[in-house]
């Protein structure tokens, strides 16, 4: 398994950090993949798999390149440097365009466990791939950004709220399939067979939420590591296609019953409109009829206030069929 060995001190200065770079890696991932994990990703591949497969038909060095520097197994590093907190996306791709490009045959040798095929063996693969990645993120992510970014913040602010609440264990447990916290200071990070990795104490351990199904783990040198993981699902789908149970909209109203649905984890009125596309006043008068009926409480965190289910919204819910498929779109 990928194992890593943290240090008590590194895991309590570790953080949650948003990261453009990795949103439009994950991005590029689900267009290379080709098919959505649920309604909202096909129709975004609906809308921008066509020309992302006639930028690859138009270069058929980059066709070859991505295919090899994602790989199966293993990721080009030279392809996906590991973002550093608050860095904008040009920062981070300007050191995928500065790369050598002996470090990139390198690289790419790694991942097809082999030689390059001819086509590769050529000095201008960081430049390329510095074009592809510019053009999935002006093309496909750019335009979205600032919804997804309070979707991500959305997922950093309940993460960090469960380990204020109750420490790292069950968060780490929780990020991806195949993160589990094993004690002792062990971190599984993947169920791959590869050497376990020990980081040394002072470097920096970055957990960066994505909205595309997708994750994977990056390191720069000793000083930083980062773990890539798929935002919470109930943010990162289409909230137009979320079930609502049935009963429970009936009861509460259809707006209500969403957003009560939502509150599974902690969210602020700014991100539940973000997800929702309610308005502010329709949200915030929402949000009183579920407080007022003791279904939600509220805690402020830094400057935000933050709502969540309580447990009295818990057997509501439980009550009206959430989670047995009882319910509509």
């Amino acid at each position: 398994m990928g194992l890593w060995q943290i240090g008590t001190d590194t895991l309590a200065h570790s953080r949650f950090v948003l990261s453009p770079f990795a949103e439009t890696f994950a991005s590029l991932r689900l267009l290379h993949a080709g098919t959505g994990a649920h309604p909202g990703e096909d129709a975004w591949l609906h809308a921008h798999l066509p020309g992302y497969r006639a930028h690859l038909a138009a270069d058929r060095v980059v066709a070859r390149l991505v295919q090899v520097a994602i790989g199966t197994s293993w990721i080009a590093d030279f392809f996906c440097p590991t973002s550093c907190e608050g860095e904008s996306f040009e920062e981070t791709v300007t050191r995928v365009r500065t790369a050598g490009a002996d470090e990139a045959r390198a690289n790419l040798r790694v991942c097809l466990k082999g030689p390059l095929p001819a086509a590769l063996e050529r000095d201008d693969l960081p430049e390329r791939a510095t074009a592809l990645l510019s053009y999935v993120w002006e093309e496909t992510v750019r335009p979205y950004w600032e919804r997804r970014r309070r979707i991500l913040e959305a997922d950093m602010n309940a993460r960090t709220a469960r380990v204020n609440q109750g420490g790292w264990a069950a968060v780490l447990d929780s990020l991806k399939p195949g993160t589990r916290w094993l004690g002792e200071s062990r971190f599984q990070v993947n169920p791959n067979p590869y050497p376990p990795r020990e980081i040394a104490a002072g470097a920096d351990l970055l957990f960066m939420p994505v909205t595309p199904k997708t994750s994977w783990v990056s390191w720069e040198g000793k000083e930083r590591y980062a773990v890539v993981y798929p935002c919470l699902g109930v943010l990162a789908e289409d909230h137009d296609r979320r079930r609502v149970p049935a009963g429970l909209g009936a009861l509460v109203g259809t707006a209500r019953a969403g957003l009560l649905t939502l509150l599974e984890t902690p969210m602020s009125t700014t991100q539940l409109v973000a997800v929702t596309g309610q308005g502010l006043g329709s949200v915030g008068g929402h949000l009183r009829v579920l407080l007022n009926a003791g279904l939600v409480e509220r805690w402020r965190a830094g400057r935000s206030v933050l709502y969540v289910r309580t447990a009295a919204g818990e057997v509501l819910m439980e009550a009206s069929g959430a989670g047995t498929g009882d319910g509509e779109p």
